[in-house]
């Protein structure tokens, strides 16, 4: 059966919930409750935006025109385990810290290294999240999306091409993700998630408004002393640090004192003010080290 718009809400000048807190409203808002009803959306708007946890956004003050979905129905909030086999199935609405706390129920590992990233499953399997040594790719196996043209597909891990906080997939809609973990025992399990966590509280502002690094780790195209040599994937956060930007700030938004890769917020931030501080970060590491910074942030500037 085909879903049609006029069976799904649209919220009117909706907010936009995200970590930072900041940013303008949809112009239009639906919650679909199914895939037939996702596809609906996209066929009314080619240019829809998805949103999930909004860790890791960026809105525009201004807002935005595009029809926004939000993907937390049950639908996509279910997560399925085949203890077995290890196969997980995840809903796209689905957050990360709940399936990692499920998975470690069940005893299938892969994942604890996760531990502190936020975000839901489909934001995170689209941006292929990870730490230093892991990657969600890594235990990927199938996606379940809808294309622009509103049609399902079923893309398997050798179809997806992954790379450093990519995947291809920004033109489609993830609705579910099939990982492959491994049986282990669920104490290890947990022991090493509670590892995972703390490294995160002692390195990372968690307890602030914040959201995930604002800029990509970096690959250096020539030497730089005491940082790394050509070729090398640098922390972002560390040429921040050594370009003397640590607390540096613009209206009420700062770069983290803990953690230069992460920008706090308070009352009264604009989206405003924090384009304008990652251009003076940009500015200044570049000037000091020659070195571009690309955001992770994913932002969403309304169209003129």
């Amino acid at each position: 059966m085909t879903a049609l718009l006029s069976d799904i809400q649209i919220h009117r000048h909706a907010p936009l919930k995200t970590w930072m807190g900041i940013g303008g409203k949809a112009d239009r808002l639906a919650r679909p409750a199914s895939v037939t009803q996702v596809a609906a959306c996209i066929q009314a708007d080619a240019d829809a935006l998805v949103i999930g946890d909004g860790a890791n956004l960026l809105v525009d003050d201004a807002g935005v025109g595009q029809l926004v979905l939000n993907l937390s129905a049950a639908e996509f909030s279910q997560i399925r385990i085949d203890k077995s086999s290890g196969a997980v199935r995840i809903g796209a609405g689905a957050l990360l810290p709940r399936l990692l706390t499920a998975c470690a129920r069940a005893g299938l590992a892969g994942i604890e290294e996760f531990a502190g990233i936020p975000g839901s499953m489909g934001g995170i399997v689209k941006m292929n999240a990870g730490g230093a040594l892991h990657q969600i790719a890594d235990v990927v196996s199938r996606v379940h999306a809808v294309d622009r043209a509103g049609q399902l597909v079923v893309l398997e891990r050798s179809e997806i091409d992954f790379g450093y906080r990519c995947s291809g997939l920004d033109q489609l809609v993830i609705v579910q993700v099939e990982l492959a973990l491994k049986p282990d025992d669920p104490a290890v399990i947990r022991e090493q998630l509670l590892h995972a966590m703390e490294r995160k509280k002692q390195t990372q502002p968690l307890a602030d408004k914040s959201c995930g690094c604002v800029f990509k780790n970096p690959t250096l195209t020539s030497l730089i002393p005491g940082i790394g040599g050509a070729g090398m994937r640098v922390s972002a956060g560390l040429l921040i640090d050594r370009a003397g930007c640590k607390g540096l700030g613009v209206g009420s938004v700062q770069v983290s004192v803990q953690h230069a890769n992460f920008f706090n917020t308070a009352s009264g931030t604009t989206t405003e003010d924090v384009f304008r501080l990652i251009e003076q970060v940009q500015n200044r590491v570049e000037k000091r080290f020659g070195v571009e910074l690309e955001t992770e942030l994913v932002i969403w500037k309304r169209k003129l």
